[in-house]
């Protein structure tokens, strides 16, 4: 099992949204499997996951002057949990 499978949670406002209806989304390591996400976050949260979904999130080139860079892209995973368990892992306003 890899080291840090589950980088943090992403809270934006669309996550926001989904937890409300049980699914939690985590940035993951680009190479994490959907049984190995399952796994970390059974064992992290202490909760049933039920179904995981995957995005990879592609890089996009950016210019700044004559230079071209690109912002790195990434993988998230949304997490939908059992039915009446939630995790605290948004802050409090």
């Amino acid at each position: 099992m890899k080291k840090f499978i589950i980088k943090h949670p992403l809270i934006t406002e669309k996550a926001t949204a989904l937890s409300e209806q049980g699914q939690y989304v985590f940035l993951v390591d680009k190479h994490a499997t959907s049984p190995e996400i399952k796994k970390a976050v059974n064992s992290i949260y202490n909760v049933a996951v039920t179904r995981v979904n995957i995005i990879n999130v592609k890089p996009k080139t950016r210019r700044l002057g004559r230079t071209i860079g690109f912002h790195s892209g990434y993988k998230k995973a949304i997490v939908t949990l059992k039915e009446g368990q939630k995790l605290d892992i948004l802050p409090q306003a």
